[in-house]
């Protein structure tokens, strides 16, 4: 007889459709459980605008304690028009980045995957698109995010002067680069690194040292791209791409282009991820607030979170398989919310999209 693993997670619903999806992601871990011999302890904690309203602050301290001390932590999305206008500080996106710095999470795994049930939803074209599974690794605790001095600031002219500062040192590069390395070698052995060598010193010191990584990875193919070409890439031949590795401004930005060629926001996941401790797992896509509390929501983004944080926080391989086999399975069996919806498809909201889940996790074998 197996011995039951148990696992203590946190969950972080947020704001806008969070609840709502979490509420999905949290009856597939339990079923996923039972399947397995996996006990899941959940702990529930503020995050983002409901933070603030609660406690004034957008990532609480009890809030990060709880993160801390669990095996994974499970985010569904923050922010919304409510809190647009608050002092940078007090924003729900402040709250994001403080759990990423207070929990050292680094690297962030972004996939985009054409599924073949939604290959007409991209805006390119068929054959462009199809067969695309690009990953994403971007650095997400330095940069132009970070870096000091920042701010803005008043000049002696009486005007004013706005500063971010980019920045990396070596040890930030090459633990990025050692993550962005080991991916590839999991995939197809190619990785592209992306910066702006050619006019930033930034750049030219990131492109000398993924180069000098490189001969610790002889099975791993190495290529560079300015952002710009790469982002026209990614348009172009994204077939081209298999693992991408890059900085935090220009991941921000390329993963988000390239999770649109997939055709839809709402079904992608992703990873962040440090040396030690939990991991966060999210969907990329927003709080959605103007569809909130309506039964819209499309979960799936949620559920394959959890199929990362199975995978890559918890070293459970097989029972994130058979999670993503659950979300191939309710496309093949027609069901779309809103988002994904076409003709000749069979129209559901979030809860039921749920409860088909559910029945789809008995079909894996």
């Amino acid at each position: 007889m197996n011995t039951t693993r148990t696992y203590r997670i946190t969950l972080l619903p947020g704001d806008g459709i969070g609840p709502e999806i979490m509420q999905v992601a949290v009856s597939v871990l339990q079923r996923i459980g039972q399947q397995y011999n996996l006990q899941f302890e959940f702990q529930e904690a503020l995050i983002g605008g409901i933070a603030i309203d609660a406690t004034g602050e957008p990532l609480p301290g009890e809030s990060l304690a709880a993160c801390l001390q669990s095996d994974a932590v499970l985010l569904a999305a923050i922010g919304g028009y409510k809190w647009d206008d608050l002092p940078r500080a007090q924003r729900p996106e402040t709250g994001l980045l403080g759990l990423r710095a207070g929990l050292g999470l680094f690297a962030n795994l972004r996939p985009a995957t054409i599924l073949p049930h939604l290959i007409e939803a991209s805006s390119l074209k068929r054959e462009v698109v199809e067969g695309v599974d690009i990953m994403v690794v971007r650095e997400l605790t330095g940069g132009i995010y970070f870096g000091q001095p920042k701010g803005v600031f008043a000049l002696e002219t009486g005007e004013k002067r706005g500063v971010n500062t980019m920045a990396y040192t070596e040890s930030e590069i090459d633990r990025i680069g050692r993550v962005a390395f080991e991916t590839a070698r999991k995939r197809q052995g190619r990785l592209c690194s992306v910066d702006k060598a050619n006019v930033l010193d930034v750049s030219q010191l990131w492109r000398d040292r993924i180069t000098a990584l490189a001969t610790s990875y002889s099975d791993v193919e190495l290529s560079h791209l300015y952002v710009d070409n790469a982002a026209m890439q990614l348009v172009r031949w994204p077939r081209q791409f298999d693992t991408i590795v890059t900085g935090n401004l220009f991941g921000d930005i390329l993963s988000d282009a390239a999770a649109m060629l997939t055709g839809s926001i709402g079904m992608l996941p992703s990873a962040s991820l440090g040396e030690s401790g939990p991991g966060v797992f999210e969907p990329v896509h927003g709080s959605a607030p103007d569809i909130a509390g309506q039964d819209k929501a499309n979960p799936l983004a949620q559920v394959l979170s959890v199929a990362m944080m199975l995978r890559y926080g918890l070293d459970q391989p097989e029972a994130a398989s058979r999670v993503e086999q659950s979300v191939l399975t309710v496309l093949d069996w027609g069901y779309r919310t809103g988002d994904i919806m076409s003709e000749a498809m069979k129209p559901v909201g979030c809860q039921e999209m749920g409860e088909v889940l559910l029945k789809a996790l008995e079909e894996f074998n």
